[in-house]
């Protein structure tokens, strides 16, 4: 199992809900000391763009583009990081990933298909 390691993504219809979920393989103490992100990519091989992120005392910010539609969230005791998804469309179609900031090893992300 690498350092990351996130899950929940699935097909998922325009306008329909998901809930991603990444664990990470760090110590306790680096975990809650560290803010934590969600990015995407919109295509292979293109660049991971930020997407939403928590601070280590809950603070969030989110790009313009999923603000009022995600909400970010941690659970330092189960070094958990999720991230609920909203009103999807197809624009969100993206491969999914999280990481600290700075970042560490990049996982495999998620898949998030909006689809009829």
């Amino acid at each position: 199992q690498g350092r990351v390691v996130e899950s929940g993504g699935q097909l998922v219809q325009p306008g329909g809900s998901l809930r991603l979920s990444c664990v990470l393989s760090v110590s306790d103490l680096f975990f809650r000391s560290a803010t934590m992100d969600w990015y995407r990519r919109t295509a292979a091989g293109g660049q991971r763009e930020l997407v939403a992120r928590v601070g280590t005392e809950g603070s969030q910010r989110y790009a313009d583009f999923v603000r009022g539609r995600f909400t970010v969230s941690r659970d330092n005791k189960q070094k958990r990081l999720y991230l609920q998804m909203s009103d999807l469309q197809p624009d969100d179609t993206a491969t999914y990933f999280c990481n600290s900031d700075p970042t560490g090893a990049w996982g495999r992300g998620t898949q998030v298909t909006v689809s009829t």
